[in-house]
């Protein structure tokens, strides 16, 4: 076999900048009889370097290596940043990759940057190249919406609710993954069930609001109003966010299971209401909304799935 092609990055949320690098690097590295190899960090250098505390990634590590798998890359390799790590030159992160992988060609997007203060400039890759005999592609920008691509946009854009340009860059439906865990029973008590989610701190969540998404549960989709919010109809003082989703047409137990929600359009921001009454009146246009959505989703299938 043919030593490999490689990319590094982030590639947080896996965007479609991103597939189009993936996309070149899969069919480069299989017309060359060579295995194809991502590169990629965790925890996000970013998150390192700032000491970023909120949520901040699109996609969790397990989502990460499960969609790159998906587009056809035969391994992802995840390195554990920290402060040694970023403190490497160019020169001696690339020696000592290139010493274990022995690649052949290193792809990487328009603006990459590599090593400490961001000195590894696409130039002296390209010298680093010649030196050690690998090649360097330089992949041109994909530009949707008038604007190159990039994950701080898109995570921009879930912060304020702005769930369509999200989806539109990603070029798939932002979506979360959890487990399926007890509430107050406040919605079982009014008619209108729900299923409370707990996921990962890390993970970055749609501004508060209500939501049309598809809620995926042993591997079958089902049409989902969510929640995600404070609920201040019931509480005064703001207590935990919480993640609640009204399953239509559905009744079984799922307590303890993991599912995914895969979010399709936001109906309406959160809002405090006079009374419950109130309350139970906007839910049922909700679902009606979230029905009329939903029934005319054209929207990507989750590359994760």
């Amino acid at each position: 076999m043919k030593r490999a092609w490689i990319t590094i990055g982030s590639f947080d949320g896996i965007h479609l900048g991103h597939q189009k690098i993936i996309d070149n690097l899969v069919k480069g590295a299989k017309n060359n009889g060579a295995p194809s190899i991502v590169i990629t960090f965790f925890p996000h250098p970013a998150v390192s370097i700032r000491n970023i505390t909120d949520p901040y990634y699109l996609t969790s590590p397990e989502e990460k290596d499960r969609i790159l798998s998906g587009l056809g890359v035969n391994s992802v390799l995840t390195m554990h940043f920290d402060y040694s790590i970023s403190q490497l030159s160019p020169q001696d992160f690339i020696n000592t990759l290139h010493r274990q992988l022995k690649f052949s060609c290193l792809l990487v997007g328009y603006d990459f940057r590599l090593g400490a203060d961001r000195k590894g400039s696409l130039k002296i890759l390209e010298c680093l190249g010649d030196k050690m005999g690998f090649c360097v592609r330089a992949i041109k920008p994909l530009q949707k919406l008038s604007k190159p691509i990039s994950s701080s946009v898109i995570r921009s854009a879930l912060k304020r609710g702005d769930l369509n340009t999200a989806n539109t860059l990603l070029g798939y439906p932002y979506s979360i993954e959890g487990t399926v865990v007890h509430g107050d029973g406040r919605g079982k008590h009014i008619g209108i069930p729900t299923a409370n989610l707990s996921v990962w701190g890390g993970k970055l969540l749609p501004s508060k609001g209500v939501y049309a998404a598809f809620i995926y549960i042993n591997k079958k989709r089902f049409p989902t109003v969510v929640s995600i919010g404070f609920r201040p109809t019931f509480y005064e003082i703001p207590e935990q966010q919480t993640i609640e989703a009204h399953i239509l047409n559905f009744s079984d137990q799922i307590y303890g299971m993991k599912i995914k929600l895969q979010f399709i359009s936001r109906l309406r921001e959160e809002k405090k209401f006079g009374s419950v009454k109130e309350l139970i009146k906007q839910i049922r246009k909700d679902i009606s909304d979230a029905e009329e959505a939903l029934s005319n989703d054209t929207t990507p299938t989750d590359i994760s799935s």
